[in-house]
């Protein structure tokens, strides 16, 4: 038990002095295609603003960010702001997972029980090399050293970022590993499409492509079921407005606050399909998400308390923005029937996901 706390109290120290480090010396850098551009920090390959036209023409920073690095350095509140998550997404139950008859502990930064996000040094707050970037594009890589926060292996990943002038932002993901270890990467982007503190969520419609999702437990932990959405406030089948039915009495709702649940996509292809859309009737902007991946993580926004500032000095109050993640299901290392989510040497993990931008004029 002592080499364990020596261990972790390695980690923890590393980690700090890469902060330290990072926030002294990462760079941020622009991409632009037609109206479209973004900045973005190797610092957690974050997305700090991403700038489209409103139905009037009008360019705003969609996302939410902070001013400076620092901010993302030592965050106060949300820490994946427009950050890549993992090297396991979402949650992780209990904080551990069997592979292989051996049992990996993770470090328990949810709750004090679970693990979200890949721990308290996740893919969010390393460095990423940059390996080349050009106006529209740029490729980031990383590795995830075998051992750091429990993971097996030597995860190498490489991430491109690209804009086209079709109104799309597109992330690829490639790794591989020389030990089995879950792999379950994604993007965090907090949309806003009225731009910062620009007004609630609850008021966009939205479009989910699933005819199922995964109820959690009061941790956000998933009970091992696959529910069907039809008769509940998770059918988005048919466009509804976010805040339609999200203060239904409902457990599932009452567990995350509103919605913050992994629906199961209903793919007919291995390939990149429609998964998600979300309109803001007021400012005509909508953003679509397209994805190769079975599942989308829906979250409205329901821990921001306005008590911490955007990029543009506004409160992000309650249900400000939501995040849209294309990704495998959450806690799939602990549930058989779920996506299986193992990356063993000699494979590839490979994963696309594009969001879509335009306007609608209605």
């Amino acid at each position: 038990m002592k080499k364990l706390f020596i261990a972790i109290g390695i980690i923890l120290l590393l980690a700090m002095c890469s902060r330290v480090s990072c926030s002294r010396g990462c760079k941020v850098y622009t991409l632009k295609a037609g109206d479209i551009s973004l900045t973005v920090t190797n610092y957690g390959a974050r997305v700090m603003s991403l700038t489209t036209p409103d139905k009037n023409g009008a360019l705003e920073n969609i996302v939410v960010g902070h001013k400076t690095i620092d901010e993302y350095v030592h965050p106060v509140g949300e820490r994946f702001l427009g950050a890549c998550v993992g090297p396991v997404a979402n949650r992780i139950g209990g904080a551990s997972f069997e592979l292989d008859g051996v049992v990996y502990h993770t470090p328990a930064n949810d709750h004090g029980l679970n693990t979200l996000h890949g721990g308290f040094v996740g893919v969010d707050n390393m460095r990423w090399d940059v390996v080349s970037v050009c106006d529209t594009a740029i490729v980031f890589h990383l590795l995830h050293p075998d051992g750091q926060e429990g993971y097996p292996g030597n995860l190498d990943m490489t991430m491109t970022y690209s804009l086209s002038s079709a109104g799309e932002f597109k992330v690829d993901y490639l790794a591989t590993t020389d030990k089995p270890t879950p792999v379950n990467f994604s993007h965090h982007p907090f949309f806003c499409l009225r731009g910062e503190g620009g007004g609630s969520v609850e008021e966009y419609w939205m479009q989910i492509n699933a005819s199922h999702y995964i109820p959690i437990d009061a941790e956000s932990i998933p009970t091992g079921e696959i529910a069907p959405v039809e008769g509940t406030p998770f059918d988005f089948r048919e466009p509804h407005l976010i805040g339609e039915r999200i203060g239904m009495e409902n457990e599932q709702l009452t567990n995350a606050r509103g919605y913050d649940h992994n629906w199961c996509i209903d793919k007919t292809t291995d390939g990149v399909e429609f998964v998600c859309r979300v309109w803001d009737p007021v400012s005509g902007r909508s953003v679509e998400v397209l994805s190769d991946q079975p599942g989308l993580q829906f979250y409205s926004g329901n821990f921001f308390d306005g008590t911490e500032n955007g990029s543009n000095g506004k409160p992000l109050d309650f249900r400000s923005s939501l995040a849209l993640e294309a990704q495998k299901w959450p806690d799939s290392v602990n549930h058989p029937g779920f996506t299986p989510v193992t990356l063993r040497p000699g494979e590839k993990y490979t994963h696309t996901c594009i969001y879509r931008f335009g306007v609608i004029k209605e």
